[in-house]
């Protein structure tokens, strides 16, 4: 006699202990394909006894990820059988080996009608169950008459279940919203807990999927909702519903989140749940976590709806004692909704300002980061001394890694909230002297201007700065504020000039001066830029301090043989002013004439469009910022992103893939034939960079070839730059020829009389020196970034061109995940290489290189343009830059 080949199945428990029992992956996987196999041995043998036991078996084999398909018409028999055992495995599997989007799904739509007709109540469960989880839109419309029927039901299990599966149903077709408004509203007069809870959530669903059954239910079911929420608030102990003694929070949460959804934007329906919203907020415990929790949703609800303004403040109490518990969560929830609550009250949490600034000192990062911008919201103009005090005192003693933004904040506040500058200036001196290395350039730039302007503070500006770089000289930003006004007003720093009433005299000789910029200079930790300001500072100091040239010499003669070859050329051009030019020193090393802040804050504000960090900014008001003197600030235009292409006229190149963009757009983009643009992206008028010429650092005021605008007359404090115009006219680099080219720009100078500056060259230098090589170019260049373009032709091939780029890292923060991309036009085929890494080591001290060859196709007819975006990550923080090189030579 044949054995029964499906007997020797194993059982459930057997399964599961062989495949725990594996050493590896290859054994597990052996055990799976063996029981499998003989599942579909006894599917395909069409065997019943042991149907159920495979079905389970599948579903374990199923959560461990192996597929499982072949089991699914297993589950619609198991389901189509009498008894109860086998219509819970197979609506457990139809539930957990099928979804929506299955086909075969289709034929249980029989099945589910029978058994939600079925006089057994576990069997209608069962159904009403899987219903809820896996239903289509079909399923849905074809039994919604079967759930709305189960929802009158006297067995509350049934609708329990009923409600819920409602929910589903609402979801998956939002039309028949209106067939249950009248069954939920009835269902909230119901005692048990678990049909009043299944009926708020169909209450709320309802919410959002209809407007007309959200004005239904706020004329009809507010009434019960108050019921509920009081009953349950006033109930006495109860076992089954019990939470650390809270009697069913959970329902009190439900009923909270509904009345928020009714209340927002009626005043009416908010009026009348005040009362139960007041009676919970005060007699609900706040020392147990189930109380926190229905606390929580009860200020949420308050701050959503119509509330009164008593009540509004009795919500804010609430959030304050929340700051003082231990636990973090509770202190991040509540600082998280006070930053929403206080453009709803803001006088109300203002009572709680010190113990938000006492969390600004927590342990824990993420609250002291959130509590750091609540107290940003806290600052108006009667508060703003006070809480800029309490942060810059907490500056002494915060994180490292905390200084960055604790010091940003309080830079944005100085410069919005001052009004008056000597406030700000003592700020923003302290924030220099306390975390200088962790203020952005752009800050410290403002800085700049604002005591440019203010002449009356120019005195004490440069004595505070001074005093304060004996004792934190380690500060980069501070340093190279203190050496700028050092060069610029030296002379009141020594004879004490301006002097203010609560000010006491010191002492500084014109030795001190110099010695505090040599300091500087010869600083180990000292970038390229705070060494190119100090010797700006000695060469403007050699004409203030006339009895210091021999010194101030010898100290910028110390740098002509420096590997960096910017520091090298200043030294060697500030040597012969000093040396051999007295008699034009004094006119070209005068004070730096007052620059216009309004002007300077439209191209700071473009500048920081253009530069755009990951997180969210700031919303500017509508009113624009206010400035220490008074003047507003406009809001910038928005810039164009560099790769917001969609057409086909202009592909699109970065390191491995190509979009496109219309040809109209793009010339608009690029400038070709049209107006041009500046690096940043600011129009061509405003092309000048007043702060670049503030510090004469950088290109000329014609970065990237574009011809600089004429001027009667403009004092020069650095090393003059080719193209710019001096008082008396003369070739400042007299012994290059007049056809030489550096960096891509044209000399503009006529020179009757010939001063050679560099003392050697001869007119006949030439600065490239290879012929199939073109001069290198600065294709971009800001406070940040400087990018070098070597050109090289190949020889017969005058479309093509080789480009070697180079990245170079200006700030002393190292720059990571670098990412250089190209747009060019339709016209122009680019091909990028690989980079030559991703991290570009601060204060220029490495670079990384790429390179990529470009094909004009039309050339000799439109000119090579290029569009650029740099990508890269400082200290975590995403940055953006973006450009346009438009300065490419002739021929290219």
């Amino acid at each position: 006699m044949a054995l029964n080949p499906f007997s020797s199945g194993t059982r459930l428990r057997d399964m599961i202990r062989a495949i725990r029992a594996s050493k590896t992956a290859a054994e597990e996987r052996a055990v799976v394909r063996r029981e499998c196999a003989a599942i579909r041995a006894a599917i395909s043998g069409d065997g019943q006894d042991l149907r159920h036991r495979n079905m389970a078996k599948l579903m374990f084999i199923h959560m461990l990820g192996y597929p499982t398909h072949f089991g699914q018409m297993e589950c619609l028999k198991l389901i189509a059988a009498v008894g109860y055992p086998e219509k819970r495995i197979g609506y457990l599997g139809l539930m957990l080996l099928l979804d929506e989007r299955q086909e075969v799904l289709m034929l249980v739509t029989n099945s589910l009608k029978q058994d939600l007709n079925h006089s057994n109540q576990f069997i209608v469960g069962l159904a009403l169950c899987a219903l809820g989880n896996i239903c289509s839109a079909e399923m849905a419309r074809d039994l919604a008459p079967e759930v709305e029927r189960l929802m009158r039901s006297r067995d509350a299990n049934t609708k329990k279940k009923a409600a819920l599966c409602s929910v589903r149903i609402v979801r998956k077709v939002p039309d028949l919203a209106e067939n249950f408004m009248g069954l939920a509203v009835s269902l909230l007069k119901e005692k048990h807990h678990g049909v009043l809870i299944s009926a708020v959530q169909l209450c709320t669903e309802l919410c959002k999927a209809s407007k007309d059954a959200l004005e239904y239910l706020r004329k009809n079911c507010i009434e019960g909702l108050v019921r509920i929420l009081r009953d349950v608030s006033n109930s006495s102990y109860a076992p089954e519903y019990d939470v650390a003694g809270i009697s069913d929070p959970f329902l009190h949460i439900r009923v909270l989140k509904l009345m928020r959804m009714l209340g927002q934007g009626d005043a009416d329906c908010s009026d009348y749940m005040n009362d139960i919203l007041a009676q919970v907020a005060t007699k609900t415990e706040s020392n147990k976590n189930a109380g926190n929790a229905i606390l929580y949703e009860c200020v949420e609800t308050i701050m959503g709806i119509e509330a009164t303004s008593g009540l509004r403040v009795l919500a804010i109490n609430i959030l304050g004692r929340f700051l003082s518990n231990r636990d973090n969560n509770i202190r991040y929830v509540a600082l998280n909704i006070l930053m929403r609550a206080i453009t709803v009250d803001s006088q109300a949490v203002q009572r709680h300002r010190v113990t938000i600034l006492e969390c600004v000192k927590d342990a824990d990062a993420s609250i002291r980061k959130r509590a750091l911008d609540l107290v940003y919201l806290l600052v108006n103009d009667t508060n703003v001394k006070p809480l800029t005090k309490e942060l810059v005192d907490y500056l002494q003693v915060a994180d490292p890694d905390f200084k960055e933004d604790l010091t940003a904040k309080i830079c944005s506040i100085a410069e919005k909230f001052s009004q008056e500058k000597l406030w700000y200036l003592d700020q923003m001196f302290k924030v220099l002297s306390l975390a200088g290395n962790h203020v952005k350039d752009d800050v410290w730039h403002a800085l700049i201007v604002v005591i440019s302007n203010a002449s009356e503070l120019q005195g004490y500006s440069v004595r505070s700065l001074y005093t304060a770089l004996q004792a934190y000289s380690e500060q980069g930003s501070l340093l190279r504020v203190a050496v700028w006004c050092i060069g610029e007003y030296g002379e009141m720093l020594v004879n004490n000039v301006g002097m203010l009433e609560a000010e006491g005299p010191i002492t500084v000789t014109e030795s001190d001066a110099v010695d505090a910029v040599e300091l500087g200079l010869n600083r180990y930790s000292a970038d390229v830029t705070t060494r190119s300001m100090c010797l700006v500072a000695l060469l403007k100091l050699s004409s203030r301090f006339p009895s210091m040239s021999e010194r101030i010499k010898q100290i910028v003669a110390q740098n002509k043989e420096n590997m960096v070859l910017e520091l090298q050329q200043r030294s060697i051009e500030f040597g012969s002013i000093i040396q051999r030019h007295q008699s034009i020193r004094s006119s070209l090393l005068e004070r730096m004439p007052v620059l216009d802040e309004a002007t300077y804050l439209v191209k700071r504000a473009s500048a920081t469009q253009a530069t755009i960090p990951a997180y969210k900014p700031a919303a500017v008001t509508p009113g624009g910022l206010k400035l220490p003197n008074g003047v507003a600030k406009p809001a910038a235009a928005p810039l164009v992103d560099l790769l917001d292409l969609s057409s086909d006229d202009a592909p699109v190149t970065s390191a491995a893939s190509a979009t496109t963009a219309p040809s109209d757009f793009l010339q608009d983009l690029l400038g070709i034939g049209g107006t041009n643009l500046s690096t940043a992206g600011a129009p061509s008028s405003a092309s000048t960079d007043i702060l670049m010429d503030l510090l004469s650092m950088g290109s000329s005021p014609s970065q990237n070839g574009l011809p600089a605008p004429a001027q009667e007359k403009k004092p020069v404090s650095a090393a003059p730059q080719v193209g710019s115009l001096v008082p008396e006219p003369m070739d400042l680099l007299g012994s290059l020829s007049s056809s030489a080219s550096i960096s891509g720009t044209k000399s503009t100078i006529a020179a009757p009389q010939a001063v050679d500056l560099l003392d050697g060259l001869s007119p006949s230098t030439s600065v490239s020196g290879l012929e199939d090589t073109r001069p290198s170019i600065t294709a971009f260049q800001s406070a940040t970034l400087k990018i070098t373009f070597d050109i090289r032709k190949q020889p017969g091939k005058p479309q093509e061109a080789t480009i070697h780029a180079t990245f170079t890292n200006l700030t002393s923060s190292n720059y990571t995940d670098f990412i250089f991309q190209a747009a060019v036009p339709k016209f122009i085929q680019l091909r990028l290489d690989p980079a030559s890494g991703n991290i570009v080591p601060a204060n220029g001290k490495g670079s990384v290189t790429q390179g990529f060859s470009v094909t004009n196709n039309q050339h000799g007819q439109k000119p090579l343009a290029m569009r650029i975006r740099m990508s890269y990550k400082v200290n975590g923080e995403d940055r953006l830059e973006q450009g346009q090189v438009s300065n490419f030579p002739p021929g290219v």
